[in-house]
């Protein structure tokens, strides 16, 4: 209908309005949450991307790649591990062109974004694992993405390795910043995630430019900012070349979670998390000097994350009038004062008298200094345990513990380590045997996942 789409905002297919240079999404100087004089720093608002999210960029491009290459023909479906919002593009690219999709993810993926994916019509297979499981985890979402890839008719794209990911922001992203910036960009900075946005746009800007500072962002261990991982989680992807940026800082959940609450107070930004988490990197990265112009990409909004806003700020979540403590915590509101206690105790569990690293097992399991040998309870799912474990560790699932106490050792000072696959479960069975009258009970950090990660012995049964 017009002879410039883009002019007129007129399309014939949604997929006519995926962000290119000619196509640009939203790039807006931040004013009141930057304490700097003479730095300009710019947020480019991804989801202005039209499914939401700068992921649309990388499943359009995914999608796109494995078309022309061959691998992806009618009928086939798509498998993807996601966080969500690779999911969410995957889902509706698929939609219009054909290509079902499954996605497995974490639980931990904010409730939002898992209703919206199977609204789509995703067929999601949620696990118990972390919102970034380490490579080798038997558990993890990669793993049982790229298994079933194996399976007739599924096609995986594998965000986490295909050089499709990066290509995405080359080809769109970075020709987008240059021409908004007349060319004048000096610092770039990104949330490490996949590692796509800050590998892509890096390459792209610095072929333009060698002087560009490409910055990273990246969150603490143990972390709740969907979509990013810690350094640890990073080994999960193929796509992370640390030799090609020029800086890296780690950013703590309350210095992103109370930075993205004064973007949207005070700068009217509807900023998500992770949003918060790489301007957070980039106050910490960018120097304050005249000439300074810094791109900190925004990667969605923050609509998809009220669960995550309950958890940081229970205070603005109250309970329902009239209604119970099981029926606010139902409904997502505020956690009762018990709630509260019970994950300040789990919190407090990591101290270094009820915890215990993966190397530190390793030493006292091989008889290291005299010290009795722990016996290692796994508590995850016999499937989960099977599948591989500690060598000589007793599988007793976290939901039968109660009816198979009288499996537990009668000597209440046998020293004993829990373990699960990332630490989360393992820390509760701690405090549950704790109050059976165990003396030297410990949850082993970061779960089995450390422990492959660590490549220490494992066994099948």
């Amino acid at each position: 209908m017009a002879s410039n789409p883009h002019a007129a905002r007129v399309y014939d297919s949604i997929l006519g309005l995926l962000s290119s240079e000619e196509n640009p999404t939203p790039l807006v100087r931040l004013n009141r949450v930057v304490p700097f004089r003479h730095a300009k720093i710019y947020a480019k608002l991804e989801w202005y991307n039209p499914f939401g999210a700068v992921k649309d960029r990388v499943a359009a491009n995914l999608v796109r790649d494995a078309e022309e290459n061959g691998r992806l023909v009618a009928g086939n479906k798509l498998v993807e591990a996601t966080s969500g919002n690779t999911g969410l593009g995957l889902a509706m690219i698929g939609n219009a062109k054909g290509y079902p999709l499954r996605t497995p993810l974490s639980a931990a993926i904010p409730q939002e974004k898992r209703t919206v994916l199977r609204f789509l019509g995703t067929d999601v297979v949620e696990l118990d694992d972390t919102l970034c499981p380490a490579p080798g985890a038997p558990e993890g979402a990669i793993a049982k993405a790229r298994e079933t890839a194996k399976q007739p008719g599924f096609v995986g794209l594998d965000q986490y390795a295909n050089e499709a990911n990066p290509d995405a922001h080359f080809r769109t992203t970075g020709p987008e910043i240059w021409r908004q910036t007349e060319g004048k960009i000096t610092h770039f900075i990104a949330g490490l995630g996949t590692c796509g946005t800050i590998t892509g746009n890096g390459r792209f800007l610095k072929s333009k430019n060698p002087g560009v500072k490409v910055l990273g962002a990246y969150p603490e261990d143990g972390h709740d900012i969907p979509g990013v991982r810690s350094k640890r989680q990073l080994a999960q992807t193929k796509l992370y070349f640390p030799q090609e940026y020029d800086g890296e800082v780690e950013v703590t959940d309350r210095e992103a979670y109370d930075l993205c609450l004064r973007l949207n107070r005070e700068e009217s930004i509807i900023a998500g998390p992770s949003c918060a988490m790489a301007l957070a990197g980039a106050l910490k990265l960018v120097p304050d000097e005249p000439g300074v112009i810094a791109v900190v990409i925004f990667p969605d909004n923050i609509f998809k994350y009220a669960s995550s806003v309950c958890r940081h700020f229970p205070e603005m979540c109250p309970p329902p009038p009239g209604s119970s403590t099981g029926d606010a915590a139902s409904a997502g509101a505020a956690p009762s004062r018990n709630d509260q206690l019970m994950d300040e105790m789990i919190e407090n569990l990591k101290n270094p008298f009820d915890s215990i690293a993966v190397t530190e097992l390793a030493r006292e399991l091989e008889g290291a200094d005299g010290a009795p040998v722990p016996l290692v309870i796994d508590v995850r799912p016999l499937e989960q345990y099977a599948d591989l474990h500690i060598p000589k560790a007793l599988n007793l699932p976290q939901s039968e513990l109660s009816k198979r106490k009288g499996e537990l050792p009668a000597d209440r000072n046998q020293p004993m380590v829990m373990v699960c696959g990332i630490g989360k479960f393992s820390k509760p069975t701690t405090l549950f045997l704790k109050s059976l009258g165990y003396r030297n009970v410990r949850s082993l950090k970061g779960g089995i996942n450390e422990w492959v990660r660590k490549q220490l012995p494992t066994t099948k049964s």
